[in-house]
């Protein structure tokens, strides 16, 4: 196997002076991530969160963590912010982002970072996984598996609560395999089943766990990746990432190193940040501050009656004031202002307004 090195750019800013950074928003469903660069790409500060059903109020959370480790450096200004992952809307309208991206993007551009000749980007999180194909600098293809959770960290999360083992255990036990079990990873159910008849049957532990590795890393490869034309050099990113064994797994399979980068759990943040400062023209960032924890935040929804459509449109208030809507399929509800730009109001939301009176 070649051996990969990484660029010259690692990510960690432990000792970097600091006076103006950006940061990088990634909600995801299972883990809420927030980091602070340097306009030379330096991670200087982040945080990483479980969301645990309650995006707002991690993101909040996670933004007074990341501000304490900022104010322990000093004055600093942030420049930009940029959002992305499943919950990239809610968090750009609770910060004040100034760019959204989708997490495709968001990863390949990390991945670049710091890997510039990188092919093949490898990403597996909570509850999803995604393969990123890199050409020259450019993303030319993608996948993404949204639907089924085998092969994610959830997924490994409940194996090893099964097996009554901490999941960081689960690296160094696929080490000392000697003879890995084949383990159905197509599903979830089929391989839970599989795993139940190996350990009825006598199979160590260790083997158990690397077998599951490795068809985890089947399935992964014979289903996202089908048909695609993976080329190293490989980044592997996610949560999943520090399972040293899925990352043995990878490294058989493909028959070629793979690289993991040191904040690989928070390369999706990363990439976001990175975003926000090639977006950057020098105009003040719309960035609400770190203390939105100290802010009342709620949500609302109801139902247009505009159309036949009848779209469920949700608003976003911060401090009484709405500050985002979306859901709509069109213009109609776009604007934070109490009325659209026509002055309709649909009759549950004018009842909401003034629940005793009615509304106009």
């Amino acid at each position: 196997m070649k051996e990969v090195r990484q660029g010259a750019t690692s990510g960690d800013g432990n000792g970097a002076d600091v006076a103006t950074c950006f940061l990088g928003v990634d909600v995801g469903s299972v883990t809420t991530k927030i980091v602070a660069s340097t306009p030379g790409g330096d991670i200087v500060a982040s945080a990483c969160l479980e969301t645990m059903g309650q995006p707002a109020r991690q993101i909040m959370e996670g933004l007074a963590d990341v501000g304490r480790q900022l104010g322990e450096r000093g004055e600093v200004s942030v420049l930009g912010v940029g959002t992305t992952g499943s919950g990239r809307n809610l968090a750009g309208a609770l910060v004040g982002a100034d760019l959204v991206k989708n997490e495709i993007t968001a990863h390949a551009v990390a991945a670049l970072r710091l890997l510039p000749e990188a092919r093949t980007v490898l990403e597996i999180g909570g509850q999803d996984s995604k393969v990123i194909l890199l050409r020259d600098g450019v993303v030319v293809d993608f996948a993404m598996n949204t639907v089924c959770a085998a092969g994610t960290g959830s997924f490994l999360d409940r194996q090893a609560a099964r097996l009554g083992l901490d999941i960081r255990e689960f690296g160094a036990l696929a080490g000392r395999a000697r003879h890995p079990v084949r383990i159905a990873g197509r599903c979830t159910v089929f391989a839970e089943t599989d795993m139940v008849h190996k350990q009825q049957v006598g199979h160590p532990v260790e083997d158990i766990v690397a077998g599951l590795c490795r068809a985890l890393v089947r399935n992964y490869l014979s289903n996202l990746a089908k048909g695609k034309d993976l080329e190293p050099p490989f980044v592997f990113q996610g949560g999943v990432a520090a399972n040293a064994g899925m990352v043995r797994a990878f490294e058989e399979t493909l028959g070629e190193s793979v690289f993991v980068p040191p904040r690989h759990t928070l390369m999706g943040a990363y990439g976001a940040a990175i975003l926000a400062q090639e977006a950057w023209e020098g105009a003040d960032s719309r960035f609400r501050g770190f203390g939105l924890r100290d802010l009342d935040y709620r949500t609302s929804a109801f139902d247009c009656g505009g159309c036949a459509n009848q779209c469920e449109i949700v608003e976003i208030f911060l401090a009484g004031a709405p500050v985002a809507r979306w859901g709509g399929r069109c213009e109609r509800w776009e604007s934070t202002d109490r009325a659209s730009p026509a002055g309709w109001r649909p009759r549950a939301y004018a009842e909401a307004i003034n629940p005793v009176g009615g509304g106009k």
